[in-house]
């Protein structure tokens, strides 16, 4: 019966946008409570996108449902401004930074002092905003330019970066969903956090309040692999 009530919702979302959590249940005739866990297992499977209460079929053709880097730099530009400057408490001289194309990263980069530090990026803003500085070392990831999303995609990632010591990876995401995956929309940029993710020795994720309880397309990891979270959403950040 499982089955067939999500096969049943993958119909229902494909003949339109988005639908609630609350006209599921009212067209399904069953509670919130178990339209909630077949679409938790439907976004398992990669074949929803959900976001604040509502929900939306993934076309497998069209996985590239992301914002331009310049729409999301003026998104919540004051609060990815603040949250990326508490980053800067975790940030000491003679680090190792990597750093990814999001938005608010870029406002850190902005941010960031002119110490002796080695920072590696795929973003091409932030790479223009390290060439700034006469103290800092930059690393670019090189590859091929993606233009909506500012940044190189670069195949041989794995490769470049067996020679790199990361000491901490600040990062962003689209969405973290109620389980603590959280995701991307495009394969690239959730790979390249996906790696980094996995060979620093410390992370942040940096994430407004408008990315709670919500999801895309691509898994990066779960919020537990993480050293600490930087968000606007409760008062208890560091």
């Amino acid at each position: 019966m499982k089955q067939t009530r999500q096969q049943h919702i993958v119909e229902l979302l494909s003949g339109c946008d988005w639908l609630t959590t609350d006209a599921l249940a009212q067209t399904l005739a069953v509670s919130k409570e178990t339209i909630r866990r077949d679409l938790n297992g439907l976004q398992q499977q990669g074949k929803i996108l959900r976001q604040h209460g509502r929900a939306r079929l993934i076309q497998p053709d069209s996985r590239d449902g992301g914002e331009p880097f310049g729409a999301r730099l003026k998104s919540h530009y004051a609060d990815k401004a603040d949250i990326a400057r508490h980053a800067l408490d975790w940030i000491s001289e003679g680090m190792t930074l990597a750093l990814d194309a999001s938005s608010t990263c870029f406002h850190l980069a902005r941010q960031l002092p002119d110490i002796e530090l080695t920072v590696f990026t795929n973003s091409l803003p932030i790479c223009h905003e390290m060439a700034r500085r006469e103290r800092i070392t930059l690393i670019c990831s090189g590859g091929t330019l993606e233009r909506k999303y500012r940044c190189y995609v670069n195949p041989a990632l794995v490769t470049q970066l067996k020679g790199l010591e990361i000491d901490l990876f600040i990062f962003s995401c689209e969405g973290v969903d109620e389980e603590g995956t959280m995701w991307d929309p495009v394969e690239h940029n959730a790979a390249f956090k996906t790696q980094l993710l996995g060979r620093a020795s410390q992370s942040l994720l940096l994430i407004d309040k408008s990315k709670l309880q919500r999801s895309s397309d691509v898994k990066i990891g779960l919020v537990s692999q993480v050293t600490q979270v930087i968000t606007d959403a409760h008062p208890s950040r560091r």
